[in-house]
């Protein structure tokens, strides 16, 4: 399987170099991004080509593995499925976007191919969507990030958002991917909470689910990404572990 990445920032970084260290065979073959020097870059790691627009990539790759941006998943990802080619959305607060994930789902159905969205900076995924149509009556998640993860210049705790999913990956687009990855998870647009905190180091993420289940808690301190504070290391090895799904024969969760 030839995989193709679009946008070679700090997440693709961690995915490139894990795997080309690991030598997982996984066959990053071509890279594409809006700075051509990034894309160069991650090329000359994974011995892949860097090319200049993205349409000289889709129609040499089996897979694409987004990781740019929730503008570029507006306006690549449909062409993907298009090409019958599969695609890993990174940037999955995007898909809060209702018209534009069910127009990705209709594409993908029509053309045999799938969407992926990795676990990315939480765990549990798997559990809450077990429970997902057994009456949930709370579905919530409280983060809480340093000034720098949230690219702010607070000197105090702050709340800097109250409400739902939806409408924090608005405010916050590469800060919340989470919100959306829980709300697809459970079918439902959770309560969040984003708190600015001066005296943490680490992106921290509760979740509370409850129904006629009963009830779980996670809690998830992940060391954000050096090269982008604003991301989770985690966010990345989510990705890995997907692809390596790919090629295993014994797989444990969904």
């Amino acid at each position: 399987m030839k995989i193709g990445i679009l946008g070679c920032g700090a997440i693709s970084n961690i995915i490139v170099t894990n795997i080309v260290s690991d030598n997982l065979d996984i066959d990053l073959s071509y890279f594409f991004d809006n700075d051509i020097e990034r894309a160069e870059n991650l090329a000359n790691i994974a011995g892949g080509i860097a090319v200049l627009s993205f349409d000289e990539m889709i129609d040499k790759v089996d897979l694409v593995l987004e990781a740019a941006s929730p503008s570029s998943v507006k306006t690549y990802a449909s062409k993907v499925l298009e090409k019958g080619k599969d695609i890993i959305i990174m940037s999955i607060g995007s898909l809060m976007d209702i018209e534009l994930r069910e127009n990705l789902i209709k594409i993908a159905k029509e053309n045999n191919t799938k969407i992926h969205a990795p676990s990315g900076a939480v765990v549990g995924l798997d559990g809450i969507r077990a429970v997902a149509n057994l009456n949930l009556t709370e579905t919530s998640l409280i983060t809480r990030k340093s000034p720098k993860s949230l690219g702010k210049d607070s000197k105090k705790e702050e709340v800097l958002f109250e409400g739902k999913a939806s409408e924090a990956v608005k405010k916050f687009p590469v800060n919340i991917n989470v919100a959306a990855a829980i709300s697809l998870a459970c079918k439902r647009d959770i309560d969040v909470k984003i708190i600015v905190d001066p005296n943490v180091s680490r992106n921290i993420h509760e979740i509370i689910i409850k129904g006629e289940f009963g009830e779980f808690h996670t809690k998830v301190m992940n060391l954000p990404c050096n090269a982008n504070p604003k991301t989770s290391v985690l966010a990345a090895f989510s990705a890995i572990n997907l692809l390596k799904n790919f090629n295993s024969t014994f797989v444990i969760g969904n």
